[in-house]
């Protein structure tokens, strides 16, 4: 049955999703008063410092700022300490931007403001600008179901809650039978109007988006097909040079710090959900930093076109995740929002994906030492933990939308809602009805 849109209810629309950064660099005399101003945003209650209200911006899943602190390189540079923004969000952009610009004016130009070359008079055009002009662009994004937006899990969580406190008032007054039960909760959807969006499927991307994945798709497709002669041709040569560096590696040894340990597990386990950030120095050389490119062209590629739907090669606890290759190509960050502990994320790694971590992560400096690229690594599994914690860093600020809700219960509540109306057997409707 279709639904009738009443006037003044908001039609829901369907978007892909984006992963936007923004990166500036903080001189050394205002990074206390940039650290001080990210501890009060991130306060749960208390201190003066405007926030982002991220609630009010259209479409955003997840975000975060997190400082970047100053080092130095394995060539004795000075990497400048920077401030990064992060955030994944519905489609377009430009709604993003100009509500970041107007909006989250305040908060921006309180943090922002502490880098060099911020606007001095800020106003919606200026801020759009620096943004734009420091915008950082990730070389590898995956998103656990495209074209899922926010207000769509958003939506799907309330039904699956109206529908439940429905059940709880009528326990009495059901009938036994599956499908009357199935037929009472459609009765109930449709008499409810602020949930007439329920009777209709959750909308695509547009049009234009999925014509543009499938040209990639296909354009791509081709071009590695021409190119598999060569890389055929290259293949000994390139097995013979990456077993050379692999034997000169040298993978650091060593324990997290207990401190950096503490102050980590300080900001985790708070919700259904964790948020994680590590940056790492590249290995040096043209080798290493041409192979990584590689790499993650093909996660890329796999993530836009492969694992497209609750699932990343098994994986199936990670919202969205980002590589952002930095400095010339000397650093690497790698971000990600994940259901459950840390620990259980890196375990679900180590079982499922090694072959995909030792491909990317392999070619960052101190990583336990694989064979092949895709062998070992990884499955040192006590020298990968301390590895990856060494390079965790704090994520000052971060923000979801829906914190409450693992990716199990997000998928649920999809399911709940495509099965509510339409044909179903009995022993589908019966199917049904356990999922809630």
């Amino acid at each position: 049955m279709r639904a009738t849109r009443r006037p003044g209810q908001a039609r829901e629309r369907g978007a892909h999703q984006l992963a936007f950064t923004v990166r500036r660099t903080v001189s050394r005399d205002r990074l206390p008063q940039l650290r001080q101003l990210l501890a009060e945003m991130a306060a749960p209650r208390g201190g003066t410092a405007p926030r982002i209200p991220f609630d009010q911006l259209t479409g955003v899943h997840f975000a975060r700022l997190l400082l970047l602190d100053e080092v130095v390189d394995r060539e004795g540079r000075t990497i400048d300490a920077s401030l990064v923004y992060m955030s994944e969000v519905d489609a377009p952009l430009e709604r993003h931007l100009a509500e970041l610009c107007t909006l989250a004016a305040p908060a921006l130009d309180a943090a922002f403001g502490l880098c060099t070359d911020y606007p001095e008079a800020p106003d919606a055009p200026r801020r759009r600008r620096f943004l734009c002009d420091n915008r950082v662009r990730a070389q590898a994004v995956y998103v656990n179901a495209l074209g899922r937006t926010r207000e769509q899990i958003l939506r799907e969580d309330r039904l699956h809650r109206a529908i439940e406190e429905f059940l709880d008032r009528e326990r009495n007054r059901l009938p036994a039978e599956a499908p009357r039960v199935r037929a009472a909760i459609q009765r109930f959807v449709e008499s409810d109007a602020a949930l007439a969006w329920a009777r209709r499927r959750a909308p695509a991307p547009s049009l234009r988006h999925r014509v543009a994945e499938a040209v990639h798709l296909v354009s791509w497709t081709v071009a590695l097909l021409l190119l598999a002669p060569l890389a055929l041709a290259l293949l000994v040569p390139f097995v013979l040079v990456l077993r050379l560096h692999e034997r000169r590696d040298e993978p650091e040894l060593l324990r997290p710090d207990p401190d950096h340990a503490r102050a980590l597990g300080e900001i985790e386990d708070f919700g259904a959900q964790n948020q994680f950030s590590a940056v790492g120095f590249i290995k040096p050389g043209p080798f290493r930093r041409g192979l990584i490119a590689v790499v993650l062209f093909l996660i890329d590629f796999a993530a836009r076109h492969v694992y497209v739907r609750g699932s990343l090669a098994g994986v199936k606890t990670i919202h969205f995740a980002r590589w952002v290759v930095l400095d010339d190509r000397r650093r690497a960050i790698f971000t990600s929002n994940y259901d459950g502990s840390l620990e259980n994320y890196m375990d679900d790694f180590i079982d499922k994906v090694a072959f995909g971590l030792n491909a990317s992560f392999s070619n960052g400096v101190g990583y336990p030492r694989t064979r092949f690229l895709f062998f070992s690594g990884a499955r040192r599994e006590d020298e990968f933990k301390d590895h990856l914690r060494r390079r965790q860093i704090p994520t000052q600020v971060w923000y979801s939308a829906y914190q409450h809700l693992t990716l199990h219960n997000i998928e649920n509540n999809a399911l709940i809602r495509s099965g509510l109306f339409g044909t179903l057997s009995e022993p589908e409707v019966a199917a049904w009805l356990r999922r809630l």
